[in-house]
Formats: C-alpha cells, structure tokens, sequence
C-alpha cells in the first residue's frame, strides 16, 4: 500500500510540478540554471546530489502547498468535546480537515494563487505535519505512510526531467492554454493530460 499510495501521489505532483513550471519560464529557468551549474558535466543527477539542490526543493513545496496529492485527509473522529477555530465540535464527531483550503488560505499565504517557490525561503515549514499551514501529507499518527518513498521519488524525477531536458508546448500552445483544472478523486490529478516536447539539452550550446 505504501508503494502504491506513494506511486499515485508522486505521479500527481510531478505532473503539477511541471504545469506550474510551464506556465511560469522564471521559476523553470532559475531551477535549470540551479541543476547544470552544480552538475556541469554529470549526465543525470543521482540522489546523492539532491542535497544541494535548494531551488527544486522550494518548487516542490510550492507544488505541495498549491496541490497537495490527498487534498482531504484521512477523516478523525473527536475524542471529546472541543472548540476549533470558534466552532464547538461535540465528541465522536468525524472531522475532515481540508488540507486544499488550509494551502491557500490567504491569511496564512501571501498571494496564495500564485506560483512563488521563493516564499519558502528562510522558511522553515517541512513535511511532518508540524505546521499547520502547510500539511499536504497530514499530520499526526495517520500521516500519509507512502510521503517518505513519494518525496525521494519526486526530487529524483523532477530534477532529471528539467537537468536533461528543455521543454517547450506544442506548436500553436501558448501558456494560457495550459488547463489546471482538477480532476475529482482521492488524489488530485490534472483533468487534462500536459502534452509537452522534450528537447534533450546539449551542454555544447
């Protein structure tokens, strides 16, 4: 179940990930530039290299916080009677927490509809469930077990993806073209598949 579970939300977030880079030639520029200047010569990046890759790691977060891969966690039951955020929940209520919302709610978010891997700079929000502004993997016990297997094969795809190759949408496509509507599911995947052209990139240019 954990390969599993990690294989479906992996595939999710690679695809967002690359969407969001598309429409956004800065952010695929500056994570280019990021990869080939402290790879150079290596012909794909390997895990042992993925620590010094500081800029995919914010794209990522980015992605997670914009499309978290399960954007309703695993439903919880209250054990007592409590109030959260003013709201009286009475005990053995079933509580879905709606880690969608909580990623782009704009009093915890600057701009919250935008792409901007740069505000988790300096930030020290992780995937522990810690922080409750950002929790696309839950919290708590009944975390998403798969989020460890997930993360490594993310990092690993993504960075190969954008270190070997320049991408470019079809001929007539323009970045507005680029649907980011949702498909309804338990995990999150575009409605519409990303049709792109690889190019592989030729460090001779």
């Amino acid at each position: 179940d954990i390969f599993v579970g990690g294989t479906d939300t992996a595939c999710a977030t690679l695809v967002w990930a690359m969407a969001e880079l598309m429409r956004k030639p800065e952010a695929m520029k500056k994570l280019q530039h990021e990869l080939r200047l402290a790879l150079k010569t290596k012909d794909m990046v390997e895990e042992n290299d993925l620590h010094q890759l500081l800029y995919l790691k914010l794209v990522i977060k980015e992605t997670l916080r914009q499309h978290p891969p399960l954007p309703l966690l695993v439903p919880r039951v209250s054990s007592q009677e409590c109030n959260v955020g003013g709201y009286s929940i009475p005990a053995k209520t079933r509580v879905i927490v709606n880690a969608w919302a909580i990623g782009r709610d704009p009093n915890s978010w600057q701009n919250p509809e935008e792409f901007i891997p740069e505000r988790f700079v300096n930030c020290h929000f992780d995937y522990k469930g810690q922080n409750f502004e950002f929790i696309p993997f839950g919290s708590g016990r009944r975390m998403c077990p798969g989020h460890h297997f997930a993360m490594a094969v993310v990092e690993l795809v993504l960075a190969n993806l954008i270190y070997c190759f320049d991408w470019e949408l079809p001929c007539g496509k323009l970045l507005e073209d680029i649907d980011m509507i949702e498909a309804p599911g338990s995990t999150v995947h575009k409605r519409d598949a990303l049709v792109l052209l690889a190019k592989r990139f030729s460090r001779s240019k």
